[in-house]
């Protein structure tokens, strides 16, 4: 029976730089993905965009092909990642620049365009689309001015059409986690768009793959089980036709794959099993079985889908204010009672200046006392030290400059013990807030554009 290796190298913007090259030397791979972009990411990039119309994209995809794009053209081992974000061609453009600075000739790199709804939101907001907040119900035109981004989640098939043209490279925005291992199958194995159940087992697939070593037991409950975690080994997984998959890493790397640490990513942003919604197939999760296949091997099948909604989720992002949060550490004899003393001094020193800020857009963490998980952990009697964490959150920046103005002073006019003030005095950052909301899928996916170009 036919296979396909499908590994993923990254996880998020920030994840491990070396991990991919690791990945696609350290044994036999045909699709590499590269997962760059969280909820909130694309806001990120509209800024960067904003300030140079030729960035908005993920500039550490850049690094990673320039270390080893001669050896993916020799082993045609094809690439797929979101790293194109709002700005796609300027990537591409990009990738181009660097083939001819390695002398790389023959790339053909893909674009998938019409995530981005942002120039498209007043006229969908005046065509009667209102996208309603999926968690509250509100109508988003109240807020649509300060909108920061606003991008519908493509499914795998754009993907797929360009894979259909040669490309070795696609880059894509908002697209599905589960898509970038979605497509490799559906192009290898001729899955068809209602063959809801092996589009569902490539789902779950892309699923154990999207947050890399999250399933090869990084952020396992069990971590001390885990061998040589500092060389974890990025996941791969190995797909047949008939929609079974083997999910393992390649020999060498620390790590394990074990049906825990698979289960424990299957349940990662869960809600309900059922109905894993995604733009191409409806996923049961209750259906899966996992079976030990032998060492760092996980067998996955069982699976069963349903068919897809007539809808696209759109992650949209607004300006929601400012915020500044500042840290001190406390030390010595009662650093519990300093920590606390401390903070009421910030918050009434601030309203006798008349800036006052309200119990809810103002927080008092003391971290060591179990500030993380409040309730949960029992804290230390009597801590040695402890970080005094406050923050606060307004429409005026200039509020939220005062704030910052207040926390420094605690070294020499507040209890003793206080110190690690290093950072300097926390600046007003933009708040970006989430929304979530649907779309009918026909308003978006009737203007996609999937363009192969070659260097």
């Amino acid at each position: 029976m036919k296979t396909v290796r499908i590994g993923n190298g990254q996880g998020f913007w920030g994840d491990n730089v070396d991990a991919p090259v690791e990945l696609l030397r350290g044994g036999p791979l045909d699709y590499l993905g590269m997962d760059y972009l969280a909820e909130v990411t694309l806001s990120i990039m509209m800024r960067q965009k904003l300030r140079n119309p030729e960035l908005g994209y993920a500039t550490d995809f850049i690094d990673f092909i320039r270390r080893v794009l001669p050896e993916l053209k020799e082993r045609n081992v094809r690439v797929l990642t979101n790293a194109g974000g709002l700005n796609p061609k300027a990537c591409r453009e990009k990738i181009f620049e660097v083939a001819r600075e390695l002398g790389v000739s023959g790339v053909r790199v893909g674009v998938v365009e019409g995530d981005d709804l942002l120039g498209r939101l007043p006229g969908l907001l005046a065509s009667g689309h209102s996208f309603d907040n999926m968690d509250t119900g509100e109508p988003l035109a109240p807020f649509a001015e300060k909108a920061t981004s606003v991008n519908a989640y493509l499914g795998a098939r754009p993907v797929v059409e360009a894979l259909k043209k040669d490309a070795l490279i696609v880059l894509c925005g908002r697209i599905t986690d589960t898509a970038l291992a979605l497509a490799p199958m559906i192009h290898e194995f001729g899955f068809k768009e209602d063959d809801w159940n092996l589009l569902a087992s490539g789902t779950i697939a892309g699923h154990i793959l999207e947050c890399g070593p999250q399933c090869t037991g990084g952020n396992f409950s069990r971590w001390w089980e885990v061998p040589d975690l500092w060389n974890v080994g990025y996941p791969v997984v190995e797909a047949r036709e008939d929609g079974t998959f083997i999910v393992t890493k390649n020999a060498g790397t620390g790590g394990m794959v074990t049906t825990e640490t698979v289960s424990e990513q299957l349940l990662y942003e869960m809600g309900n099993p059922e109905e894993y919604i995604t733009p191409d197939v409806i996923a049961d999760f209750s259906s899966i079985r996992l079976h030990q296949d032998g060492p760092d091997r996980v067998g996955v099948s069982g699976i069963e889908g349903r068919p897809r909604t007539p809808f696209l989720k759109v992650s949209a992002s607004y300006l929601a204010g400012y915020k500044a949060s500042g840290e001190i550490t406390i030390c010595g004899p009662r650093a519990v009672e300093k920590a606390q003393l401390s903070a009421e001094i910030v918050w009434k020193r601030l309203e006798r200046s008349g800036v006052a800020f309200e119990e809810e857009n103002r927080s008092t963490e003391i971290l060591g006392v179990g500030a993380c998980l409040p309730g949960l952990l029992e804290a230390p009697p009597e801590p040695p030290e402890v970080v005094l964490r406050l923050g606060v959150r307004d429409p005026d920046p200039a509020r939220v400059e005062r704030f910052g103005k207040e926390i420094a002073p605690l070294v020499t006019a507040g209890p003793p013990g206080v110190t690690g003030f290093a950072q300097g005095r926390p600046k007003p950052q933009k708040v970006v807030a989430y929304w979530p909301a649907l779309l009918a899928r026909e308003v978006v996916e009737d203007r996609l554009q999937i363009s192969v170009e070659e260097c």
